[in-house]
């Protein structure tokens, strides 16, 4: 369970991140939207872990990546906007959100199991 410290500096990590993906995506991942979906801090706030989310891309994994390629100059940027608000900028580890996709899977399921069990007129 997170602290409400916890809560809050992910907060501030997820706006502040998303703000920069926002205006630089486009020059990390052309074509690309990122969308930063959930932020865990750890309880000494040293590292967070994002997870995000890739729109009009195929390869996830090459997204994410390229992202990590990035990560210190990414976490430089964050550093210039939460300065004031925190002690420490933390690692950045980022992860890929599969919940629309594990979403969509059980969808299917759902509605095949639905499909079978329709008594036949």
């Amino acid at each position: 369970m997170e602290s409400k410290r916890q809560q809050k500096f992910a907060r501030v990590i997820q706006k502040d991140l998303g703000e920069i993906f926002q205006r630089e995506g486009s020059n990390l991942l052309p074509n690309t939207m990122i969308t930063v979906t959930k932020v865990r801090a750890t309880s000494d706030l040293s590292i967070a872990r994002i997870y995000l989310s890739f729109f009009n891309t195929t390869d996830n994994l090459a997204s994410l990546k390229a992202i990590k390629s990035h990560t210190a100059e990414i976490r430089y940027n964050l550093g210039k906007r939460i300065k004031d608000q925190v002690r420490g900028v933390p690692q950045l580890e980022f992860f890929v959100d599969d919940t629309n996709e594990y979403v969509d899977r059980m969808d299917k399921i759902f509605t095949r199991i639905h499909k079978d069990e329709e008594p036949e007129a």
